[in-house]
């Protein structure tokens, strides 16, 4: 049994799956997804851009793009969101604004296919709706108790575990006022999850009530997630911040570009496979590219 399976029967999951089926993306199992964000010196995101101004490299060895798609049109592959809410006992205080921020962060979401709730204390929940159910959601999200310690690893490894079955675009926003204080997974267990994933992670930390050492400990271990996979740390001054930082998340999701090919290499020995996409054109200067790094090749037995 898988680490995330063992996980399973240690951290107490309620799993709510909305009934009518979505319109699945599936490429084949041989295309390699990424989702690319390129933002401009002052943090906004670039658009117009096409598939022959990325270059993609995996392990020195040029690729072809075959599959490109830029933001969010009716025929981009479906968008799996996630959100990861912090209801332990240190967050009393500011769970209020933390909710208000998410519920419209939520209502302002209308190409997500499904999202994800994982709510964690000290226990793990995990729900799913798609867009019909969004009143629930909100219900959900506004309703939930606010006690307890802070298992964030095993929340992020349990929704991981679904996200897994999940094809398409996988972007997990992740809430949290503290480090975890919990979990049956360590921080390099998750590390490893997130490396091994193609979920994009933004995380979001206000980390005013920890104090200096241990709010720093956990900006690099946030920051070490959200760069494993393209995505973006945010750490907000107070509650007011939030309602900004949630539609600088929204405008990235909206702006991403999708972007596929076949690995030359057919090898299929579960190996990790470092991969660079570059920029090409030269006239936009300052830009930045963030991807995640690579990812782990098929894996098959052979006999």
């Amino acid at each position: 049994m898988s680490r995330i399976g063992c996980l399973a029967l240690l951290v107490f999951v309620t799993i709510d799956y909305a009934a009518a089926q979505q319109a699945t993306f599936r490429a084949g199992v041989d295309l390699v997804n990424f989702g690319v964000t390129v933002v401009d010196k002052q943090g906004n995101p670039v658009g117009g851009l096409k598939p022959d101004d990325f270059e993609v490299v995996e392990n020195g060895h040029k690729q072809s793009v075959q599959y490109f798609i830029e933001g969010q049109p009716d025929l981009a592959p479906p968008l799996h969101l996630g959100l990861l809410l912090d209801t332990s006992g240190s967050m009393a205080e500011d769970i209020d604004a933390a909710r208000k921020a998410a519920v419209k962060f939520v209502n302002s979401t209308d190409r997500a296919s499904d999202v994800t709730l994982v709510d964690f204390a000290t226990q793990v929940s995990v729900a799913r709706f798609n867009p019909d159910d969004y009143p629930r959601l909100v219900e959900r999200i506004r309703m939930g108790k606010v006690d307890g310690m802070t298992a964030l690893y095993d929340a992020l490894g349990m929704y991981l575990n679904g996200a897994e079955t999940q094809d398409g675009q996988k972007v997990l926003v992740l809430y949290t006022d503290g480090g975890d204080t919990r979990s049956s997974l360590t921080y390099q267990d998750a590390l490893d999850l997130v490396k091994a994933s193609d979920v994009t992670i933004y995380a979001v930390g206000y980390l005013q009530h920890e104090t200096s050492s241990a709010a720093l400990q956990q900006r690099q271990f946030l920051q070490r997630f959200a760069d494993l996979t393209g995505g973006q740390a945010y750490f907000p001054m107070g509650p007011k911040d939030l309602d900004g930082v949630f539609e600088k998340i929204q405008k990235e999701i909206a702006a991403r570009y999708s972007l596929g090919y076949i690995s030359n290499d057919t090898r299929t020995d579960g190996a990790w496979r470092s991969v660079e996409i570059k920029l090409l054109r030269r006239d936009l200067k300052g830009v930045r590219l963030r991807t995640r790094a690579g990812y782990f090749a098929p894996y098959k037995t052979t006999k």
